[in-house]
């Protein structure tokens, strides 16, 4: 679903709405981005499958990011150290810091995940191409 909102309306979307990016054994639903928010932030709910391995260790130059557990286990690598994150855990990741995110359980695992500023989701669509060449 594709949706643009002025930043001053509400914004109210149910379970499985927003625009949906399927990247492997991840999925990631962007509910409310730079188009809704002024560029002032983005927020996406992201599933992983079970024993998902994620992204890899990667930082953003240009975004603080927040991760909030909403399912399962998440482990959370942050600098060099890994971390298992359970549901409700939260976790604040300053920009310029290495990162990265894995489901290594049997369950699958939700959270979700806040940039500020906004404009993360620009890359999504060469993302999402990315991992249907390379499944």
């Amino acid at each position: 679903m594709k949706h643009k909102n002025s930043h001053n309306e509400p914004l109210i979307l149910t379970a499985g709405q927003g625009r949906v990016y399927h990247l492997g054994p991840m999925t990631a639903v962007f509910k409310a981005d730079e188009n809704e928010t002024d560029e002032q932030y983005s927020i996406s709910e992201w599933w992983l499958e079970p024993n998902a391995e994620g992204p890899g260790a990667h930082e953003h130059d240009d975004q603080d990011q927040v991760f909030y557990v909403i399912e399962g286990t998440v482990s959370m690598l942050i600098g060099d150290k890994w971390t298992d994150a359970g549901k409700g855990s939260f976790i604040r990741i300053p920009r310029n810091t290495i990162h990265s995110f894995a489901n290594r359980t049997n369950e699958k695992a939700g959270f979700l995940n806040f940039n500020i500023p906004g404009g993360f989701e620009k890359d999504m669509p060469s993302m999402e191409k990315w991992f249907e060449k390379n499944k």
